[in-house]
């Protein structure tokens, strides 16, 4: 069936499945091949230089070698591209894979510095305060961003909600301030059930899709949702540098996404009712969360996001002693790092996922991020009460 000017949830679960029917399947067939026949020394290797920079194989050709191409990354790369609103994505192993490679892309291209905004998920952050790659580093806030752009500027990085403060950054704005040069927005915690960045004016879209987007904590992976020209270019990174996701993991993300509205929308309303009952909790100093009266003053929620989402910040009263005894007593929600599974998850950024963040950008330390998962709500907030009070 074509999915053209389909709604989000038909696209979800019809996305990338084109030519299964012809192929007598219901469900995307699993290629491990790591080598492909050659269908002769000429062809194949025209093949072969085609996809090492980047390029789509012809129908007709031989796809090589896993590193240069495999069927079911396609597929998955195709279904997020269609939800994302974005002509392709290139996926990777994981989502710093999936960074590394667009800062690589824009290091290759002569551009080596970028303009970005905190807070972002401490990995973005630790890569570019050190300059790993090559890149150099501009911090600055939503009004500052277009003084901080330099002609060699290759990149403006943000990331909206932002982690682990749930902070809103307006996407359009950034993207009229950036000028030419091409916003990246991290849209992992939103996904694109809630706000689709390349409407705003977005050149890129990364997901670290180990979280939502594969939903069940069991597979890990990366995927930059883009135009044709940046997906060549991220093509040809992956290829040289081989990080290409595996072709199972690239099963389970695009199972996922066949789910990906559902889970989403249902975290989401949990995650309403537990920022309320948080807000009131005498042991809570404060809550961040999108969706309570006074924290999204641009009206963001209207104009960019389509909902609130279902993570949660919140500041324990007693300071970092008190977040660390919380997040020890839980019994029911998990104290572990990752996000945007099936079961809740609470950790303190500032101890871990934030910890190599520079100390004057890091969170206050008595912040617990949690994401909700698909529990029932009493018997989520019966573990928050009794871990909040022990």
């Amino acid at each position: 069936m074509s999915t053209h000017d389909s709604h989000l949830e038909t696209l979800a679960v019809h996305g990338g499945m084109e030519g299964l029917t012809a192929q007598g399947s219901h469900v995307p067939p699993i290629d491990f091949s790591t080598t492909n026949p050659l269908p002769g020394v000429e062809t194949g290797g025209m093949a072969y230089e085609q996809m090492a920079g980047g390029g789509r194989p012809g129908s007709d050709q031989s796809h090589v070698y896993q590193r240069l191409w495999q069927p079911g990354v396609a597929r998955f790369e195709e279904s997020l591209a269609g939800l994302e609103c974005t002509a392709e994505s290139v996926a990777f192993s994981t989502g710093m894979a999936a960074m590394s490679a667009v800062l690589t892309a824009m290091v290759q291209s002569g551009k080596r510095h970028v303009v970005a905004m905190r807070p972002l998920y401490g990995g973005t952050d630790h890569v570019l305060d050190t300059g790993l790659l090559g890149t150099e580093v501009t911090w600055a806030d939503d009004e500052d961003v277009s003084a901080a752009i330099r002609p060699d500027t290759g990149l403006v990085v943000i990331e909206t909600p932002a982690n682990p403060t749930l902070e809103l950054v307006d996407i359009a704005a950034v993207c009229r301030s950036a000028g030419d040069v091409p916003v990246l927005v991290d849209n992992t915690f939103a996904t694109p059930v809630l706000q689709r960045p390349a409407e705003l004016g977005a050149a890129l879209v990364l997901h670290s899709a180990t979280k939502y987007l594969g939903g069940h904590g069991d597979v890990m992976g990366g995927v930059v949702a883009c135009g044709p020209e940046w997906a060549v270019r991220l093509r040809g990174v992956r290829a040289l540098t081989g990080a290409l996701l595996n072709p199972f993991a690239a099963y389970l993300l695009h199972r996922g996404l066949r789910t990906l509205p559902v889970r989403v929308r249902a975290q989401q309303e949990t995650a309403k009712s537990l920022a309320r009952f948080l807000s009131e909790h005498p042991r809570v100093a404060r809550t961040l969360y999108p969706g309570l009266p006074g924290q999204d003053p641009r009206g963001l929620l209207e104009s960019q996001q389509s909902g609130p989402g279902s993570m949660i910040a919140f500041e324990v009263e007693g300071g970092h002693a008190r977040a660390a005894a919380f997040a020890e007593a839980c019994t029911l929600i998990g104290h572990a790092v990752s996000l945007g599974g099936v079961d809740t998850l609470v950790q303190v950024p500032a101890s871990i996922t934030h910890r190599p963040v520079a100390g004057d950008a890091k969170p206050d330390d008595a912040i617990v991020r949690m994401s909700v998962g698909l529990e029932h709500v009493d018997d989520l907030s019966d573990d928050l009460d009794k871990a909040l009070t022990a």
